[in-house]
């Protein structure tokens, strides 16, 4: 019998697999296809302190081996989220969740994070980073090394349970910013988010998506998150979830050799409504065939 179970950020869980925000809703939409309670956990969708209608659409992109999206971060706001989807989660789902925040400030994120902090259900705040910071001219948080570690310390002063930080691929050096989340406080690392990308519609000479530009995400983007992965869990003490490009339990198992200690699946959930379960149902055999007895012991292996 394989061991699945893996420690992350000192949530244990019964296998690595974990939905990322986005893609997975607040749970409610997957629990008819399947007994979500398999999951190691969720990443519910990204949560901002005010509600947010989102981007003009079209929002959504097909690519060769993978989607753009410029969904906006639409949700319906931290104080909606704890009123309504939480207590409607815990009838269905129970195992702490992760809570996936977003800001466009530095008090935007302690605010929301401070508040979801206090929730039972809760388990890790994982803080996307890769948000415009409207106070900075535009950037995101997550491409300056100094603006990463003001958001970590921000939200480490007013919480209690793990901080997981969340960068984007976007940038020129991943380990800098990894490193200074970690001097900041930060308890773990995910990553990564989606590309930059883009599409154009030849016929109409413009862009497919209202945003012109979105997130690119899907298969295509699994060798450049397994090699950040690695340079992040090799440079970095603090424990590293992988995500990006994810799609089968090979991939599972190639992301924690690469240092992940538990995987995001992400754009496969859109594809397949049951990506996960197949990929949790998949992973014994795939390390029996492997020769993998307890799957933590392959974290980190490749040198």
């Amino acid at each position: 019998m394989v061991d699945l179970s893996v420690n992350f950020c000192g949530m244990q869980m019964d296998n690595p697999v974990v939905p990322a925000s986005g893609t997975f809703g607040f749970g409610r939409e997957f629990k008819d296809f399947y007994d979500i309670n398999i999951l190691g956990s969720f990443s519910f969708k990204g949560t901002t302190k005010d509600a947010r209608f989102g981007n003009p659409t079209p929002r959504i992109a097909e690519c060769k081996n993978g989607m753009i999206n410029a969904v906006g971060l639409q949700n319906p706001g931290v104080e909606s989220v704890i009123k309504n989807e939480l207590p409607e989660l815990k009838k269905f789902f129970n195992k702490k969740v992760i809570a996936n925040v977003s800001g466009f400030s530095v008090e935007d994120y302690a605010y929301t994070c401070e508040l979801l902090d206090k929730e039972e259900q809760v388990g890790i705040l994982e803080v996307n980073v890769s948000c415009p910071n409207v106070h900075g001219g535009g950037m995101s948080f997550g491409t300056d090394p100094a603006c990463a570690a003001e958001v970590t310390r921000a939200v480490k002063a007013v919480t209690t349970k793990p901080v997981v930080i969340k960068l984007s691929p976007n940038v020129t050096d991943i380990v800098a910013i990894a490193k200074a989340c970690e001097e900041a406080g930060a308890d773990g690392i995910c990553l990564i988010n989606t590309l930059l990308g883009m599409r154009i519609d030849t016929k109409r000479r413009a862009p497919v998506i209202a945003n012109k530009m979105g997130g690119f995400s899907g298969d295509a983007v699994f060798p450049v998150a397994v090699r950040m992965v690695y340079q992040v869990s090799k440079a970095c003490n603090i424990p590293v979830m992988g995500c990006g490009g994810v799609s089968t339990a090979t991939d599972v198992i190639e992301m924690m050799m690469a240092g992940a200690t538990a995987v995001q699946v992400g754009a496969a959930n859109l594809v397949n409504p049951y990506a996960c379960k197949e990929i949790i149902e998949a992973l014994p055999a795939e390390c029996e065939r492997l020769g993998i007895e307890k799957i933590s012991d392959i974290i980190g292996v490749v040198e």
